[in-house]
């Protein structure tokens, strides 16, 4: 006859395997491989051309809302890149979080707090092997031109800047009064603070994101 187990111990056994279980199927294991992602839905007319795809570092206006049918995949991964507590960049942080959300993202983000974190925090970002790393901040644009072109494989967003000569995985979402593009361009004349609004925000991380999971990659998109 099999011996009862005691209440302690019934309670340590179910316990291992309800923390087992978790274990196996955390939706926060990046370290699992993943098939190429790809998008749910598609491109409204007037996204782009489509007898006259996008060249490298071309800039684009969409048709506003074109993008509005495309979501990623479930557990899509993205790291959220930021640097500065400005108002700019914090309306550009609160729509990424809310855009990963809403669309059931996998969100991670990686912070730098001191100048001299830069190379390091985005070496952070790209050593999680996310499908996207979105960038927020005009502080790391600069970095982000230095470092980008050596991790080809990595696709990277930038919401509100751009780089002046982005390589093909670096896309990036700008409207009027958001043009910066660092290299010592300095600050545009037309940018404006008070145009980092939440709805312009969104329509970038959408937008940019629409275009990354379509392969539209290495261009500029200017939301009007």
């Amino acid at each position: 006859m099999h011996q009862r187990l005691r209440p302690a111990r019934a309670a340590a056994v179910a316990l291992a395997i309800v923390v087992l279980a978790v274990g196996c199927n955390t939706a926060d294991d990046w370290a699992r491989p993943r098939a190429t992602p790809t998008p749910v839905g598609t491109l409204g007319a007037g996204f782009v051309n489509p007898t006259a795809p996008p060249s490298p570092e071309a800039t684009i206006t969409p048709s506003p809302g074109s993008w509005n049918d495309v979501h990623p995949g479930k557990g899509y991964r993205v790291v959220l890149l930021t640097a500065g507590d400005d108002p700019q960049t914090q309306t550009l942080v609160t729509a990424v979080q809310d855009w990963a959300e809403d669309e059931h993202v996998s969100l991670k983000t990686v912070k730098v707090t001191a100048a001299d974190q830069y190379v390091g925090r985005i070496t952070e970002a790209i050593d999680l092997k996310p499908d996207l790393i979105v960038s927020a901040g005009n502080a790391l644009v600069d970095p982000l031109a230095l470092v980008t072109a050596s991790h080809l494989d990595q696709q990277f967003l930038l919401v509100g800047a751009e780089i002046a000569e982005p390589t093909a995985n670096v896309t990036a979402a700008d409207w009027p009064g958001a043009s910066y593009r660092g290299e010592g361009l300095g600050m545009s004349s037309t940018y404006d603070p008070s145009s980092f609004t939440p709805a312009r925000a969104t329509a970038a991380i959408q937008a940019g994101t629409a275009s990354v999971l379509h392969g539209f990659t290495g261009i500029v998109l200017w939301l009007t």
